[in-house]
């Protein structure tokens, strides 16, 4: 044994076996931690074409294919830049995971008033059967990853919300996503939001549902969907979506995400149990 790999294996037999094991702890944690972040997304694909070539590079360098080793060592050499350029979305999207949970968020009693005020005007949009999204901020910038919108930075309330999505040609503010910022206050309106990459997403799950979907994959905020079709209220928090949500299990799922870490359990309950009762609830007749 002899290069790299040699130096690599000398160095951890002159250490500490129990800072040897850490330190492969550390690496094996790092790992996985990555290979579930790219799980079902375009790196992981990525991350097969490069075994694949630095399989076929010691393949080709112990058959000695001189041709073959110096086109795949040229390519590998690079390869990061490639990686950057091919797959920025995926890289952003990465690190804003790693991000998440390291600034504190601000979680106060204030959050009720917001809650009942956003409850109230999804429940008055679902009667209506008009067609919404709110995305609420909480520790991660959501406008950065909004492509266009209308700044607006106006008091939050019930009747604001609703009026900013009637569907009246005059309105251009209607078709869109609502932005609420970490100051509970509505920053964004007519907010473009980037579209769900997720395979497997049923019929039911139209532009509005891919699109809430798309920024909690790329940010941890919470994004609250009012289907036009069926006057159903979906939520849709860190890639998943609960769909007919009855404004009590709402308000106390809305109340843990705000709430804190205990509470935040709590509210992964409530959507868990909103879930299930799905399937218990008598259909109508066609």
């Amino acid at each position: 044994m002899s290069g790299p790999l040699a130096q690599l294996v000398d160095r951890l037999e002159s250490r500490s076996p129990i800072v040897t094991v850490v330190d492969l702890v550390l690496v094996y944690y790092l790992i996985y931690r990555l290979l579930l972040m790219i799980r079902g997304t375009r790196a992981a694909q990525m991350v097969v074409g490069i075994v694949l070539v630095v399989a076929a590079f010691f393949a080709a360098d112990r058959l000695e294919l001189i041709t073959v080793s110096w086109l795949l060592d040229n390519v590998i050499n690079y390869f990061i830049i490639i990686v950057i350029v091919v797959f920025q979305q995926d890289i952003r999207r990465a690190l804003g995971r790693i991000g998440q949970g390291v600034l504190p968020f601000f979680r106060g009693p204030d959050a009720t008033p917001i809650v009942d005020e956003v409850v109230a005007a999804l429940g008055q949009l679902a009667r209506a059967r008009m067609g919404a999204i709110i995305v609420i901020e909480r520790e991660a910038d959501v406008s950065s990853f909004v492509e266009d919108a209308t700044r607006l930075d106006a008091r939050l309330s019930r009747q604001l919300l609703v009026s900013l999505f009637v569907p009246l040609a005059d309105n251009e503010l209607h078709d869109g996503a609502v932005v609420i910022g970490k100051d509970r206050r509505i920053e964004l309106a007519r907010a473009l939001l980037p579209m769900s990459r997720a395979a497997g997403l049923g019929p039911e799950l139209g532009t509005r549902h891919r699109a809430a979907l798309g920024i909690t994959e790329d940010t941890d905020a919470v994004a609250l969907v009012v289907s036009e079709e069926r006057g159903e209220v979906s939520l849709c928090f860190r890639g998943q979506v609960t769909q007919d949500l009855d404004p009590a299990t709402l308000r106390r799922a809305l109340h843990g995400l705000f709430g804190g870490q205990a509470a935040e359990i709590e509210a992964a309950i409530a959507i868990g149990e909103a879930v299930a009762s799905l399937g218990e609830r008598p259909r109508e007749a066609p």
